[in-house]
């Protein structure tokens, strides 16, 4: 049986992701495997929020060159999680900004 630590895998920290926490979204890389109903319920165990709605996105790996030899980044899964109005925000991105 998965943990809620085994289908969230970290944070996704970028200027996009921060300017979204004034709308109380937060984006997470996730396990490939997770859907909607694991992310949600994985996010309110492990930061004690409630979760409004969990949008998904399966990133494809980009071609990357090193020299003569060519190969690809590792293809990833990412969750846009919004909370609800009265839910508190969320610590880890709250120090970011």
């Amino acid at each position: 049986m998965k943990t809620a630590y085994d289908v969230i895998l970290r944070p996704i920290i970028t200027e996009k992701s921060m300017e979204a926490v004034a709308d109380k979204k937060y984006v997470f890389e996730v396990a490939r495997s997770a859907n909607k109903i694991e992310i949600r319920q994985a996010i309110e165990e492990i930061f004690g929020v409630k979760v409004m709605s969990v949008n998904t996105i399966n990133v494809k790996g980009k071609e990357k060159r090193m020299g003569a030899n060519s190969g690809y980044t590792s293809a990833r899964k990412k969750a846009i999680v919004r909370l609800t109005e009265d839910s508190k925000p969320i610590e880890v991105f709250e120090s970011m900004i």
